[in-house]
């Protein structure tokens, strides 16, 4: 049953990610891949109001495959980020690949933190 509740969790993530990268990026013409930075930042965060709620033994380990394993695994994208960062360098944006770098580790340990000290923080 574990299996189903990650395949579920990951069907709707990774349309939601196709979706939200879409409809970033078409709002800002710009060489920087907004899209995908939005979509692992928001992943971060909910992985961390899940990883903060299963610490503080509010999320079952049924929320966790549904939305941690699943969703997020789909909904974040590591080699679309690898991708996008080699494609910049190589295109000469050498610039944006660095600041895409910075940006979304930093940004993306940043969300984790919160997302993790938020939910300890409502969880009790």
């Amino acid at each position: 049953m574990n299996w189903l509740l990650v395949l579920v969790g990951a069907a709707i993530g990774a349309p939601l990610r196709y979706l939200t990268d879409r409809a970033v990026q078409r709002r800002h013409d710009s060489l920087f891949p907004w899209g995908t930075f939005a979509v692992n930042v928001v992943g971060c965060l909910i992985l961390g109001l899940v990883t903060g709620s299963a610490t503080a033994g509010a999320a079952p380990s049924q929320v966790r495959l549904f939305v941690g394993t699943g969703l997020c695994g789909a909904l974040t994208t590591y080699s679309t980020f690898s991708y996008e960062t080699l494609r910049l360098a190589e295109d000469g944006a050498r610039f944006y690949a660095a600041a895409n770098v910075v940006a979304s580790v930093v940004a993306g340990l940043g969300a984790a933190f919160v997302g993790v000290a938020v939910a300890e923080t409502l969880s009790g």
